[in-house]
């Protein structure tokens, strides 16, 4: 049986990107019609799609799909959280990795939804800062704990491609609520992200 490979665009919005991605590579000077880039401007239409899936999506439903009650009070870490984004400036890719914590206030949620509102906010038109709070945000509100903390480490392609081209800049942000607004806390926090556990 031949390979088959199912996905689901929005066909309107796919025709328009179509449209304007083929426009924009006749603009720059290139053959749209060229063998190699016949299909590019699908492929595009379609891989935006999908890297700008974050908008279709509710981080407060994420958390709630798995919220659960339980007397746990200790520090709840997810560190390494991959995370791939776009550069609202620019249109260029910024990657890295997030580290969460919360302290659960009578209730948790499954780890994995924790990763899943990362792809929430990163899979958006973005900038670093913002997207940092919206995490915080969006896992204070719904679980109410006694504290969230949120670490986003990422290289940025608009630094590291053109501009100032310095390659091996990382830019770090983070943003704090409750408990973690303690010295104590966040220390601990900061200690667990970097430290080899096992």
């Amino acid at each position: 049986m031949a390979y088959s490979k199912h996905e689901h665009y929005n066909e309107e919005v796919t025709a328009k990107l179509i449209d304007n991605y083929r426009s924009t590579i006749q603009e720059l000077g290139e053959d749209a019609d060229r063998e190699g880039l016949i299909k590019t401007p699908e492929r595009v239409a379609k891989a935006m799609q999908y890297l700008t899936q974050g908008y279709r999506m509710d981080a407060k439903e994420i958390l709630n799909s798995a919220k659960f009650q339980e007397s746990y009070s200790e520090m709840v870490i997810v560190k390494d959280i991959e995370l791939y984004s776009m550069c609202e400036h620019h249109m260029l890719p910024f990657f890295g990795k997030a580290h969460i914590a919360y302290i659960p206030n009578g209730y948790i949620t499954g780890l994995s939804k924790l990763a899943r509102v990362v792809d929430c906010f990163a899979r958006r038109m973005q900038v670093q800062e913002r997207m940092t709070h919206q995490i915080l945000d969006a896992i204070q509100e719904t679980l109410n704990p006694q504290g969230v903390a949120v670490v986003i480490e990422a290289k940025h392609l608009c630094m590291m491609m053109r501009g100032v081209q310095k390659q091996n800049s990382v830019t770090t942000t983070s943003a704090f609520s409750g408990q973690f607004e303690k010295n104590e806390t966040r220390s601990e926090f900061l200690k667990l992200i970097t430290a080899d556990l096992y």
